[in-house]
């Protein structure tokens, strides 16, 4: 296949969802810069960077892109997609963790464009924001993440606006559940049923219009779509829902 000579940074690499996206970059032939709290192990991209940091602290985000300025002068595409998540009631919530969602889920996106931004420009590139459905409707024990994502869905438009006179596209992408690892670690919240992680992964499946529980690279494919300035040129300030139908259904039904 042709390959681009391209280059893309991608926060929470070593996610589920962040996983997928490092890979298919990857397979496009784009170089990827990945950066992410913990290590990522073996299977990151031989002509790509990984940056081990905690985006979170903004005093490192400086450092960071010393290091992504070493590895590159050229940057197409930003894909916001690092988060955490704190499943438990809003009243037993600290001040700690709801700051700490805050500033994993909702700060570097906003420090990442700020410093991304002359590369970007001069590219003519784009962003992409990974929210979540729970940005526009939401389930019990999980208002911090809720509120996280519905301020990155806000942002999303307030940077296209401000960005496209720079011919720089910013959208997001809105996942519903999706098989990774923080999906697994917050089904014990409540509203998926009891039972062993299978019993609770089938009972989500079937609240879901397409019966299943969706795959990291499914929306690695949609993040993709946004990226790409051939497949996705006329589309900014827009968020892209892949759930499998889940917000589509009443939930009287």
């Amino acid at each position: 296949m042709e390959k681009e000579n391209k280059t893309v940074i991608i926060t929470g690499a070593g996610g589920g969802i962040g996983r997928a996206t490092v890979a298919l970059f990857a397979e496009k032939g784009w170089q990827v810069i990945g950066v992410d709290r913990a290590p990522f192990g073996e299977g990151f991209p031989q002509n790509g960077v990984f940056i081990q940091a905690d985006i979170s602290d903004a005093s490192q985000l400086g450092k960071i892109f010393e290091q992504i300025c070493q590895a590159t002068d050229s940057l197409q595409v930003l894909v916001n997609n690092a988060a955490v998540q704190v499943a438990k009631p809003l009243v037993d919530t600290t001040v700690e963790e709801w700051d700490a969602v805050m500033a994993s889920n909702l700060r570097p996106a906003f420090l990442f464009m700020k410093y991304s931004y002359p590369l970007l420009k001069a590219a003519g590139g784009a962003v992409v924001n990974v929210s979540s459905v729970h940005a526009v409707q939401t389930s019990v024990n999980i208002a911090a993440y809720a509120a996280s994502k519905g301020g990155l869905l806000a942002l999303t438009r307030a940077m296209a606006i401000e960005f496209a006179p720079d011919n720089i596209r910013v959208n997001a992408i809105l996942p519903g559940a999706v098989d990774t690892p923080m999906l697994r670690a917050g089904l014990g919240r409540g509203h998926v049923g009891q039972g062993d992680m299978q019993s609770r992964l089938d009972n989500l499946a079937r609240k879901t219009v397409n019966g299943r529980v969706g795959l990291p690279s499914e929306i690695a494919h949609a993040i993709y779509f946004l990226a790409d300035n051939e497949q996705s040129s006329f589309m900014t300030g827009q968020a892209i829902v892949v759930d499998g139908g889940a917000t589509a259904r009443l939930s009287t039904e």
